[in-house]
């Protein structure tokens, strides 16, 4: 009996070993027990329904649990069904017992399914804001995904989960702004961290690569790291044109090439809000080109062609908290010639700074109102340091100009937004100009005046500018509202004249001369006086006082080669149109080819050989003239001498045409007039034919270097001249 029974007890014992040996190695595939997984299922999501084929159970008997296992079910979430390669789990064999059966654990390895499903899944077991956006933002793609999951006693999903898988193809569209398109990576997803590896994409058609992208949660952030790079590629400004604008507001950008590498990191929330973001960019820069029209460059730069061109730059850019410190260093090019430039940017919300230096080389400078210019292929170290603010007032802080022993060099530069000027602290020259004549002196600020004071300096084009140009006049100081001393040992007139020891006041008010009043002499001992004043109806009225005309006279083209005894300027100026008066006293005319050829065509031999030796000596010359727009208008000029007297109008194209006319009569004849008056008409007819012939009527027109000469003989002297020498006869 105990034999039958141990003998039983053995059997069964075998059998029991076979069928767990059997349930352990090869299992046993049923349907049977799928309501109670797909129950279970629902215990953790109720939206989700597993369709099962048949389920392979293996015993572990270690554990006393069982694994099961199908292949291709699919979860079908309402109209959705996601295609799964393979599920596996296990269950506690003593609930299983019990009818309680409870998942331990789940894997799943999905097939490749569409990306926008997968968010639906996401979004059954938390349907977030964020969930939702990314579901309107995705567009396309699929997924292959490998999940495990272990459970709670509640079912809950444990914080051990890991999810791995590839993205492929993927599409997004964020606020019709950015587009990402071909977006591929492999993912690695854990409790409070997610790892994007080998991500390869193209954000509005630049193509971007990224190793490694790291997103770490903490408590409610997402902290995220990663690195960024791009190969050699032509941006498209149209697409990021709102970007760069709100970055740059004055740069209109035109073509960029380049290749970089970016690393970078930020904080999200929950609610999708950036903050503590950070940017590293290593910037290969093939080329760069933008506007360079409201800088304002061509009368410095001849070969500037309102574009500016960066090319071959290495460029280091980092953003943090809303600064942007752009550092690089490179060519540039102004026209079609090529030089070095180094700089830093840094853009702090609406402050923008900059420190910069180009080594100009190969492109010429010309700085007019100073009469610099720097040629090609001498080199010249440009520095140039300030700041814009938040109301577009620009500040240079350094402009800084050196070449060999030449300097120019302006500290505290304060300009407007239409590049009026403001303030400046100082202002030095060291620099031999076109002609070969030094300039040496400094502007200094003293409270809220100014001194300017130094060794010589070349005021030929500011003479000119007073003697009849319309322009403004070319103080570099003009906008400042304050008071300037001057006092300068030296100061030429032209190339070779030049006055010693100018000294006086200028005052300047609302953006205006108020006061001027300047004196010096000539190394001849002669005297100049300059005085310049603005009433309160903004005319402006000049007066140059001088008993050496000389080098002043020189500037007139048309009435080259006087010497007089003095020289008396006035000018009365309003809205940019100038009436002037030019008095000369005691004078000759010599070395004149135009005034020479007009006499000899007269006939007028004797007067016109006065030309090769002495001059013709005129008594008074005065000129009554207006400028406007390039454009001055002689209504009068005249001359008297013991010689010849001139009356003569006309008007002067700046550079382009000269147009005058006049009459022209030797002095024998006026007097022999004058004094038979009441005899007029037998004098103006004359006893015998060709006695009545007095001088001579001309025209002057051409280009200034080209100027054309009609006479023609006059019989009957007109009104004017005879009413203008009677005035002068009477005066003298």
């Amino acid at each position: 009996m105990i034999k039958k029974i141990i003998k039983t007890l053995l059997v069964i014992t075998l059998i029991l070993i076979i069928i767990i040996f059997y349930l352990s190695f090869f299992g046993v595939k049923t349907a049977k027990f799928n309501n109670q997984i797909n129950n279970n299922v629902l215990k953790v999501n109720k939206n989700i329904n597993l369709s099962l084929d048949k389920v392979n159970y293996l015993l572990n008997p270690y554990n006393l649990t069982i694994n099961i296992k199908t292949k291709n079910p699919q979860i079908l979430l309402g109209d959705v069904k996601l295609d799964i390669k393979d599920v596996k789990t296990n269950i506690s064999l003593k609930s299983l017992i019990y009818g309680q059966f409870l998942i331990d654990d789940l894997q799943i390895t999905t097939n490749e399914i569409k990306l926008n499903d997968l968010i639906s899944l996401a979004r059954s077991f938390q349907n977030s804001l964020q969930l939702s956006i990314l579901n309107k933002m995705t567009q396309g793609g699929s997924i292959i995904a490998n999940i495990k999951l272990d459970f709670n006693e509640i079912g809950k999903v444990k914080k051990n989960y890991k999810i791995t898988g590839t993205v492929k193809k993927a599409k997004f569209n964020f606020l019709n702004q950015s587009k990402v398109r071909n977006l591929n990576f492999d993912f690695d997803i854990r409790e409070n961290f997610y790892l994007l590896k080998q991500i390869d994409t193209e954000i509005n058609s630049i193509k971007i690569t990224s190793p490694l992208i790291e997103i770490t949660k903490k408590k409610s952030l997402f902290f995220v790291n990663g690195e960024i790079l791009n190969d050699s590629t032509e941006f498209n400004i149209e697409k990021f044109k709102t970007f760069f604008t709100s970055l740059f507001q004055n740069i209109n950008l035109k073509k960029i090439e380049y290749k970089a590498v970016n690393k970078f990191s930020f904080n999200i929330n929950k609610k999708l809000k950036f903050n503590d973001l950070k940017v590293e960019t290593n910037l290969d820069l093939k080329e760069l080109i933008f506007s360079g029209k409201h800088l304002k460059l061509k009368p410095y730069f001849k070969n500037f062609v309102e574009e500016i061109k960066f090319k071959k730059h290495k460029i280091v850019i980092n953003y943090k908290e809303n600064i942007f410190d752009i550092k690089g260093k490179g060519n540039i090019l102004l026209g079609d010639k090529l030089d070095s430039l180094s700089y830093q940017i840094i853009k702090n919300n609406n402050i923008l700074s900059f420190n910069s230096k180009i080594n100009l080389k190969n492109n010429s400078l010309l700085i007019d109102f100073l009469d610099y210019e720097k040629k090609e292929n001498i080199s010249s170290l440009v520095s140039i340091k300030g700041n814009i603010d938040e109301k577009d007032k620009l500040t240079f802080d350094l402009i800084s100009l050196r070449k060999k022993n030449n300097e120019i060099l302006i500290k505290g530069l304060d300009l407007k937004k239409n590049l009026e000027f403001v303030d400046i602290d100082s202002f030095k020259i060291n620099y031999k100009n076109n002609q070969k004549i030094l300039n040496k002196l400094e502007l200094k600020k003293d409270d809220l005046n100014f001194i300017i004071e130094g060794e010589s300096f070349d005021a030929s084009k500011m003479i000119n500018n007073i003697m009849g140009s319309d322009k403004e006049t070319p103080f570099i100081f003009q906008r400042v509202k304050s008071k300037l001393k001057v006092k300068i040992k030296k100061i030429y007139i032209d190339e070779v004249n030049y006055m010693n020891n100018l000294y006086g006041t200028i005052n300047f008010d609302n953006n205006k001369i108020k006061n001027l009043k300047l004196e010096s002499t000539f190394p001849n001992k002669k005297t100049i006086n300059l005085s310049i004043k603005t009433n309160n109806y903004l005319e402006t009225t000049t007066r140059l006082f001088s008993t050496y005309p000389k080098p002043l006279i020189k500037r007139y083209d048309f009435i080259n080669g006087f010497e007089g005894e003095y020289l008396d300027f006035y000018s009365s100026k309003k809205d940019g149109i100038s009436n002037s008066v030019l008095i000369i006293e005691n004078f000759k005319v010599k070395e004149v080819p135009v005034f020479a050829k007009l006499l000899s065509l007269a006939s007028l031999q004797g007067i016109a050989d006065l030309l090769t030796g002495e001059g013709i000596r005129f008594s008074e010359f005065e000129m009554n003239f207006s400028n406007q727009k390039g454009l001055t208008t002689i209504e009068e000029m005249y001359a008297i001498g013991p010689a010849v007297s001139i009356l003569m109008n006309g008007y002067i194209e700046s550079k382009k045409l000269v147009s005058l006319r006049g009459s022209l009569v030797p002095a024998t004849t006026i007097n022999r007039s004058i004094a038979s008056l009441p005899l007029l008409g037998k004098i103006l007819i004359g006893d015998k034919i060709g006695e009545g012939v007095f001088g001579v009527s001309f025209k002057i027109k051409g280009p200034p270097k080209d100027l054309k000469t009609t006479v023609n003989p006059i019989k009957t002297l007109t009104p004017r001249f005879i009413t203008r020498t009677l005035e002068k006869l009477k005066k003298n």
